[in-house]
């Protein structure tokens, strides 16, 4: 297959290394120090050449902000029955776009990026393929993320960003929240050292990332739940309450479970 990668960050250096020693691979990328590095497979810096290679997939893997426009921008570019394919994020909008562009499309979210993540060994990650979209596109990503070992589901675009509210949201701002008021340890405990390293992992994560978590509509709902946990946490702790701290541990141990 013939397979155009938008974009030469570290998601689509990402794609084009999987996928370049089985298809017909080529990236796009107007900064054309990105690709310096991007073997095995064609190189574009401008949208006019892609006309001859008439892609039969396009994966846009630029960030959430340019995707729709970097779309708009290509479609003159792609045959028609060429697939669309995104792997925001976020999927605000994304419905309402492939609706009206008339192509076949199909998206998904690999949940782990490439700065955290152990890529040589993704079988405790997850993957997400949303249900609306073409077939034959939704076959392709189910088989890879299979072959990499990837947990995948199948939602749909408003239950993703439900997902994504939550799951990813909620870890982010409570790690920028320990990260906040953390203070130089000469000698840390054993889970302030955890603490540390998934801190390190997150803030490693590109900012255009951590913005597109951030910014999902759902987000603030997620976040003002642990504003009311701990407004509750801290007149506990106030109160000097140990019934009440008790039954506060009680219920979270639950949520673990």
């Amino acid at each position: 297959m013939r397979i155009l990668i938008l974009g030469a960050g570290k998601m689509g250096s990402f794609f084009t290394d999987l996928l370049s020693f089985d298809h017909e691979t080529a990236v796009l990328d107007t900064d054309a120090r990105r690709l310096r590095f991007m073997y095995n497979t064609l190189r574009f810096t401008s949208p006019d050449e892609v006309d001859a290679f008439r892609p039969e997939l396009v994966i846009n893997a630029v960030t959430l902000e340019q995707t729709l426009p970097v779309f708009r921008t290509m479609l003159p570019h792609l045959p028609e029955d060429c697939i669309l394919s995104d792997i925001a994020s976020v999927k605000t909008g994304f419905r309402e776009f492939y609706a009206g562009c008339g192509r076949r499309y199909v998206s998904t979210h690999p949940m782990f990026g490439p700065t955290f993540a152990n890529l040589g060994q993704l079988s405790e990650e997850n993957a997400i393929i949303i249900s609306e979209g073409d077939y034959m596109g939704r076959i392709f990503f189910r088989d890879l993320y299979t072959r990499l070992g990837l947990h995948i589901s199948e939602y749909t675009f408003e239950e993703h960003d439900e997902t994504v509210a939550y799951s990813l949201a909620i870890p982010f701002v409570s790690t920028f929240v320990f990260a906040a008021v953390m203070k130089h340890q000469d000698a840390p405990g054993t889970t302030f050292k955890r603490h540390m390293r998934i801190a390190e992992g997150v803030l490693g994560e590109d900012d255009a990332l951590l913005r597109e978590i951030l910014f999902n509509p759902r987000t603030s709902g997620q976040v003002a739940k642990i504003r009311t946990e701990l407004k509750e946490l801290i007149e506990v702790i106030d109160r000097k309450d140990g019934a009440a701290l008790d039954a506060f541990l009680q219920r979270i141990r639950r949520n673990i479970r």
